[in-house]
């Protein structure tokens, strides 16, 4: 009998999870963590659906939907407009990897939670109401968001002006809405798209945290290959695919003199003010964005994160392990 394997890697503070079939032989090749180096492309598995979680490296529109999304840079132009020419929602000038990977999967990218217009924070559909958009999976990624609860954070002393969709509120929308879908076993069988699902969290904790904790970081993911020998964990370090870039900048069309400016901002040396940043009034974007890696001084241009996504997927995190 075919076991479930999950597929864990650390992004900078945060991590992808997939969910997918695999075989005994198979785990049991894949249960020590492997660096993440380019090769060839892998052959890639099939999946159902993603569903993303994470914050604004990943967000495509959620966090403008939410009551303080007007206020948010990445409300105004010229956020978007490589896109569809106007803010989509994305903290970039264009696409991010959520994009790239959904495209390089053969998916749609996921839409966003809250473009779904469903109630919060009790998300529950309406008995047999569809839930067609759920067909390739939902983006819960919420920019500005934290790992922990924002009441965590203010008990603290530590506030989160942005967004109180933390990591855990995505995980209550997401657990709502399946649980709801799951209500019976033909249900079940319907939409049960999780064992063949890309879940990808990720990047969360870099609101309320900014330092790695990888000696902790392995030694849990260890402690879950004892606690689940079914479950197949591949780390890999997300931090190498931006070093990467930064590394290949010439070789990948940047311009040398940009790459460590900022395309869209103003002051000093790399373009960049906390006090005039992207989206504010009177702060303009460069003429080429292509020729840059970094779009605000927090976010990368679409080019680069372009980049990076096809620098993973043809790593060993997305082989087939089928």
């Amino acid at each position: 009998m075919a076991k479930t394997s999950l597929v864990l890697f650390l992004v900078l503070s945060s991590f992808f999870i997939a969910l997918l079939q695999c075989d005994a032989r198979t785990h049991r090749s894949r249960t020590q963590p492997r660096p993440l180096r380019p090769q060839p492309e892998p052959q890639r598995c099939k999946y159902d659906g993603i569903f993303q979680f994470g914050d604004s490296i990943s967000d495509t529109g959620n966090q403008i939907l939410e009551p303080t999304g007007p206020r948010s840079p990445c409300a105004h132009n010229p956020y978007g407009q490589k896109l569809i020419g106007e803010p989509t929602g994305r903290c970039s000038n264009g696409r991010l990897m959520i994009d790239f990977i959904a495209q390089a999967l053969g998916l749609p990218t996921p839409k966003p939670y809250l473009e779904l217009g469903l109630p919060t924070p009790n998300p529950y559909l309406e008995p047999g109401e569809p839930a067609v958009s759920f067909n390739h999976g939902v983006n819960f990624a919420v920019a500005g968001s934290t790992s922990l609860n924002t009441s965590v954070l203010l008990q603290n002393g530590i506030l989160s002006p942005v967004t109180n969709s933390s990591l855990l509120v995505q995980l209550d929308w997401f657990l709502a809405h399946y649980q709801n879908l799951c209500e019976t076993a033909k249900n079940c069988e319907t939409y049960n798209i999780l064992k063949g699902s890309l879940f990808m969290v990720g990047e969360t904790g870099g609101n309320d945290y900014n330092y790695a904790f990888l000696q902790d970081l392995q030694n849990a993911l260890q402690q879950l290959r004892l606690e689940y020998p079914n479950v197949a964990i591949v780390y890999a370090d997300y931090y190498q695919a931006s070093e990467w870039v930064l590394t290949n900048a010439p070789q990948l069309g940047f311009e040398t003199k940009s790459i460590l400016k900022v395309c869209c901002g103003t002051g000093g040396d790399y373009n960049f003010s906390l006090m005039s940043m992207c989206g504010m009034e009177g702060v303009f974007a460069c003429s080429d964005p292509d020729q840059y890696i970094n779009w605000d001084g927090v976010h990368l241009t679409e080019k680069a994160y372009q980049s990076m996504a096809d620098w993973l997927i043809k790593s060993q995190v997305f082989e087939c392990i089928v």
